[in-house]
């Protein structure tokens, strides 16, 4: 395989970097799209236009789902065993250019190298799940259930899978979706964000090369136009999805509507609850780590502390401290700590809310405006703080998605449970305390998928699954460990008897055990 990463860019005569273009990956190669239609892929450090993007036609998604169906049954009747053996060997790959994917994260996304590194560690995890599948597929067997019956379930695969992934893990998220999917003897269908689409290719390249057998993987580019034939096309079992709430919905109820298995994964307003007993310092430094890591632009950022009693004061004191040392910056240069936003119209949109804070009655501490970066031509937006928001204002009500914390004070420790619950989202939640009792009180009460203490983002490990509540999830599952690998699969239970044909007769009673 030549190494994307490693290619050297073409140039014009006076030594300026020529476009590059991002194509599909139908049937095990790269195919040129045919719809006359892109989309622009921006360096966010810059604000550059470095790449072109295919957008798939309705055409070009058939022909993705039309090589998965050829590739399904040979795919399907592949040994466990040499399966895994794929599967390790993806692993392996993966783990082995986990450095050109990063540098491909930051080119597109903005985010700093270390932080594109933790990325692809989280995914590798989930590929490292996904090679346990000889005991994750087990099934039950119960023998002798009724007189010379037995009964045993097995597990097997939907056919032809999708998943459409989000602009802010553009590595990570794939992973979290196709290892299981193509573990299970799916073939998989990847649309990946539009904005940062050059790791999916990647990752198809290395998937090849890892043994995956040709149209077992594809990579439709694109926008709503591929996303509609995904949902609408009747060959597609299952799509997987991951973004906003509005978009969730909208895949959840198509997707549905016509027949599929969806998971859809939705937006958050991520609470950190900080009783009067915690540690001031250690909770600060795990309220900026995450609340800024990523530009903010994390589906489990921390976006709300909640100070209760009289801790707000201090609190937002050694939060405000720490941020003049954030050091904002090009993800290329390793002493950046939080790299740019992803376009400049996400920028702009998030930081609106700091004169909506301000206009509504909140107090902006730290304004990101104010960074020597903001304004220039790359998409940059500094650490911004807003303190004594209210749930009515407007950055309380809607997912930022950037680099913006705010603060919300409370009386007491029922206010803050109930202000967690009351708000539609329930991704994760945390709380930091030193009292035991509080937290397992917490960890109860509270109506959120996944649970901090101490932890500002709990993120599970592969082992367990993703997900949130209310309307940060639309279905049923959440999204990879064992719940992904039901996901990809039904059950189907099988009842055997091998009797003595001597002792067969006509018996129309209900069945019953004898």
């Amino acid at each position: 395989m030549t190494e994307l990463a490693e290619r050297p860019p073409a140039t014009t005569e006076n030594g300026a970097p020529t476009m590059g273009h991002v194509h599909h990956w139908i049937g095990g190669r790269i195919v040129e799209g045919s719809s006359g239609r892109v989309g622009k892929v921006y360096d966010p450090a810059t604000g550059r236009q470095t790449k072109e993007v295919d957008f798939a036609s309705s055409d070009e998604v058939d022909a993705a789902v039309h090589a998965a169906l050829a590739a399904f049954p040979a795919w399907r009747a592949t040994s466990i065993s040499k399966r895994t053996d794929v599967m390790f060997r993806i692993r392996n790959l993966v783990d082995q250019h986990r450095r050109d994917i990063a540098a491909l994260l930051t080119s597109e996304h903005g985010k700093v190298t270390s932080d594109a590194l933790g990325e692809i560690a989280r995914g590798l995890e989930n590929l490292e799940f996904a090679t346990g599948i000889p005991h994750l597929l087990k099934g039950g067997y119960s023998e002798q259930v009724s007189t010379g019956v037995d009964v045993y379930q097995l597990r097997q695969p939907l056919g032809v899978t999708a998943g459409i992934t989000p602009f802010n893990f553009p590595a990570m998220v794939p992973m979290w979706m196709f290892g299981n999917a193509i573990a299970c003897g799916n073939t998989f269908i990847l649309k990946p964000s539009e904005k940062d689409p050059s790791a999916a290719l990647f990752l198809a390249e290395l998937l090849a090369e890892a043994g995956v057998p040709d149209g077992v993987f594809s990579v439709i580019n694109g926008d709503k136009v591929a996303v509609d034939r995904i949902l609408a096309h009747p060959d597609v079992q299952a799509v997987s999805f991951v973004g906003s709430t509005p978009i969730a919905r909208y895949i959840y109820e198509t997707g549905t509507r016509n027949g599929k298995r969806v998971q859809a994964l939705g937006g958050a307003k991520n609470h950190m609850v900080v009783l009067p007993d915690a540690d001031i310092d250690l909770t600060a430094d795990a309220a900026v780590s995450a609340a800024y890591g990523s530009a903010g632009e994390r589906c489990m950022a921390i976006s709300v502390v909640v100070a209760v009693g009289d801790v707000g004061d201090a609190l937002v004191e050694a939060i405000k401290t720490r941020l003049p040392k954030v050091k904002v910056g090009p993800g290329s240069d390793p002493a950046s700590e939080m790299g740019p936003l992803v376009t400049r119209e996400h920028r702009d949109k998030v930081a609106s809310y700091l004169d909506k804070g301000k206009e509504q009655g909140a107090d902006v501490v730290c304004d990101g405006r104010e960074h020597p970066l903001y304004g220039g031509e790359g998409f940059y937006l500094g650490v911004s703080l807003i303190d004594r928001v209210t749930p009515e204002m407007d950055s309380y009500r809607n997912e930022i998605f950037g680099p913006v914390l705010e603060v919300v004070r409370v009386a007491t420790y029922a206010d803050a449970v109930k202000l967690v619950n009351d708000n539609p989202f329930g991704n994760g939640a945390a709380i930091f305390t030193r009292d035991g009792g509080a937290a397992r009180q917490f960890q109860f009460e509270v109506q959120a998928g996944m649970v901090g203490v101490n932890v500002p983002i709990p993120v599970p490990v592969a082992s367990y699954s993703f997900g949130g509540w209310k309307d940060s999830l639309f279905g049923d599952l959440h999204m990879y460990g064992p719940e992904g690998i039901q996901f990809y699969t039904r059950a189907k239970v099988v009842t055997s008897r091998w009797p003595d044909p001597g002792t067969s007769k006509v018996d129309l009673g209900f069945p019953r055990t004898r």
